[in-house]
């Protein structure tokens, strides 16, 4: 039996790095392959009357980690200088404007069609207005540099603004100044703790000499966003911080003060620190969505009690999306496409007390927005021009 899990494990790692080297040249995100990979697991257990222990347990944690990891992966490739201003200032604000306005049409359709209460209707809302960086980075890598570097910061501003918005909506019973100020001082305090953890952190990469020393780095990483979390403090501006701090650490090396992190020694250590980070971001994504897919019933994925529903949230978003566009003075492909739903969804729909979730959000909803995001933005990107050799940045309207 041992090494029966042992065989099954190693193939559906190999396939998911089939899936994710192949991705480039079919274009199909490699998420639907790993969701329909971990769906064909669960029928051919049932086929073969194989009994599972129950992984839904497992797969917060998978999700917690791999959101870490991908925002830490993505953040350090991140390049930070004055003429990334505009792409920073524009993926900001379409990534919070729009999925706030979103948020709110959401629940306002919730509150007049089910006549729920309207605080409910938003915490069911904002899932689904979330922009899964866990999907939309790697389905992007074959685009342009500009392409490229605006949907990684849109979707880890997302990503972070999403948990933000979520976390304030649900954490308050009252929403008045007193609320709003707290919620800013929490912030304030989250930048500050990042911005000292990133000093520490990084003078340890530079002046640990022990053979072992990037594994304990990534676990004071993960610990520090879980003591933040603990404290609902916004822990993905920390990994965002540390990521572009660490991503640009060669733009400090002009300073007098920069003498203390030993620049040169730096360069090599984050160097081998981002090959580690790529390898053990690809491993934690592939088994967070191989389970997920397991943990799918195909009864759920063809619920046309809440498929309606699924279509009109994907409408929604992509209607938002194009005006988002049109006002931010982008191009529409293939930005258009990238906007799928994802990791983050999952993990805040999962946080939803039972008593607070609305009769149609459900795992059917999730998973079927999901899915068709991912198609949509699959077959629109099949149907981009690949700008990659020849990237042309949109003029900034200023």
């Amino acid at each position: 039996m041992t090494f029966t899990i042992i065989i099954v494990f190693c193939s559906l790692i190999l396939l998911a790095y089939l899936f994710d080297f192949t991705t480039s040249h079919t274009k199909i995100p490699s998420v639907i392959l790993l969701l329909v990979l971990g769906w064909i697991v669960r029928e051919v257990t049932f086929i073969l009357d194989i009994e599972v222990p129950d992984l839904s347990t497992v797969l917060p944690v998978l999700g917690t980690i791999g959101l870490i990891l991908i925002v830490l992966d993505s953040s350090l490739e991140l390049e930070m200088n004055k003429s990334k201003l505009t792409c920073v200032r524009k993926s900001f604000l379409g990534a919070l404007i729009s999925m706030v306005v979103l948020a709110f049409f959401l629940a306002l359709l919730f509150y007049i069609l089910g006549h729920y209460s309207f605080k409910n209707s938003l915490i069911n809302a904002i899932p689904f207005c979330v922009i899964s960086s866990a999907v939309a980075i790697p389905s992007v890598m074959n685009q342009s540099k500009f392409t490229k570097e605006f949907i990684v910061y849109e979707s880890s501003f997302s990503d972070s603004l999403g948990i933000l918005f979520f976390n304030f909506i649900a954490l308050n019973q009252v929403i008045n100044l007193l609320t709003v100020g707290s919620f800013l001082l929490q912030i304030l305090l989250m930048v500050i703790i990042s911005i000292v953890a990133t000093i520490g952190l990084s003078l340890l990469l530079s002046k640990i000499e022990h053979h072992i020393k990037f594994v304990p780095i990534i676990v004071l990483i993960i610990l520090i966003y879980a003591l933040s979390e603990l404290y609902h403090l916004p822990s993905l501006i920390f990994i965002l911080i540390f990521g572009l701090a660490l991503g640009n650490h060669e733009k400090i090396k002009q300073k007098r003060w920069a003498e203390r992190f030993h620049p040169e020694e730096l360069d090599d250590e984050v160097k081998r620190f981002k090959e580690l980070t790529t390898e053990a971001t690809f491993l934690v994504r592939s088994l967070f969505f191989i389970v997920f897919g397991f943990l799918i019933e195909t009864s759920e994925l063809l619920n046309a009690e809440t498929f309606y529903w699924a279509l009109g949230i994907v409408a929604s978003v992509v209607l938002f999306r194009v005006v988002q566009l049109k006002i931010s003075g982008l191009p529409l492909k293939p930005l258009l496409f990238v906007a799928p739903r994802g990791l983050i969804t999952i993990l805040l729909f999962l946080s939803i007390d039972s008593s607070l979730l609305l009769p149609f959000v459900s795992k059917s909803l999730v998973i079927q927005v999901i899915a068709i995001s991912a198609i949509f933005m699959m077959v629109g990107l099949m149907f981009t021009e690949n700008k990659k050799k020849n990237p042309v940045e949109p003029v900034s309207p200023e």
